[in-house]
């Protein structure tokens, strides 16, 4: 291998290195390499799609009818209230505390024999 001609070769190709490095600034209009993002003209903008105003009425009407239909479906499938009938709350009320007193006699029972 002939380390002369390496040599030789790196530094052409160093050269054409630097030329194109510096053919490249020469573009850039401050002569340095810039820092941080693009100006306003070199950035590409980017547009989201707009939707003109007839169609967001349409689709505005389309969702409410939408929603409504919703509505309808949960006030079909709910179900009926059911009233309970005076004496049926007395009814109930009068186990419930006889099952209180049960549970107090119990207790009192458990604290006699203690």
């Amino acid at each position: 291998m002939d380390t002369n001609r390496i040599l030789a070769e790196l530094r052409a190709e160093r050269e054409r290195i630097d030329q194109a490095i510096s053919a490249i600034e020469a573009v850039n209009s401050t002569g340095r390499p810039r820092v941080g993002r693009p100006p306003k003209a070199a950035r590409k903008v980017r547009r989201r799609g707009r939707m003109s105003a007839a169609a967001r009425r349409k689709m505005s009407r389309l969702l409410k009818q939408r929603w409504a239909q919703g509505k309808m479906k949960r006030a079909k499938a709910s179900k009926p209230v059911r009233k309970m009938s005076r004496a049926a709350r007395k009814k109930i009320a009068a186990a419930q505390r006889a099952r209180w007193a049960k549970v107090k006699a119990q207790q009192q029972a458990q604290k006699k024999a203690a």
